[in-house]
């Protein structure tokens, strides 16, 4: 899908109510080679545990998004660059993460958006937790399973439908 910047969809949309428009805090940081992505958003809610990512991020992505509820946790990365690579291969544009990343320099040659909020060397624990496509609330907003999403390097924005 190609993506418009995320200033230029601002300023079409903020006064489209019925777009939904809502620009996430400015929280994010940007680790895969995709400096640009967009897509229909794919929700999960998990805490220091990836074991509903990693069963995800095999499946085909379809140009969707895979938007991380990791509840902010600063103690565990919640991607590396495994799974990275496998949702690059599997069609995914790329992942939100409300939580942190490793293998930064791997993931960084990875054809794939990735934004999280930081990064950290230790893995999950896979206790085989976590929730798929429920509503998710980080960084100011609320994310619905469906909802669009549009990063850049100037943000992240997500609307209640496609953006043109």
């Amino acid at each position: 899908m190609t993506t418009l910047s995320t200033p230029d969809l601002c300023d079409k949309y903020e006064n489209d109510v019925s777009a939904g428009l809502r620009v996430l805090d400015a929280v994010f940081n940007s680790y895969g080679a995709l400096k640009q992505f967009s897509g229909q958003a794919v929700t999960i809610k998990c805490f220091e545990d990836n074991s509903v990512v990693k069963k995800l991020v095999d499946t085909p992505g379809e140009g969707r998004v895979i938007v991380m509820d990791g509840g902010g946790s600063l103690r565990r990365a919640i991607l590396g660059d495994m799974l990275a690579a496998n949702a690059a291969n599997n069609g995914w544009a790329g992942l939100v993460i409300n939580g942190c990343v490793r293998d930064v320099e791997e993931i960084s040659e990875i054809n794939l958006g990735v934004k999280a909020l930081n990064t950290h060397p230790m893995k999950t624990e896979k206790r085989g937790l976590g929730d798929l496509n429920i509503p998710v609330s980080f960084a100011g907003h609320a994310i619905n399973p469906e909802d669009w999403v549009y990063a850049d390097n100037n943000g992240i924005i997500v609307a209640s439908k496609p953006l043109t």
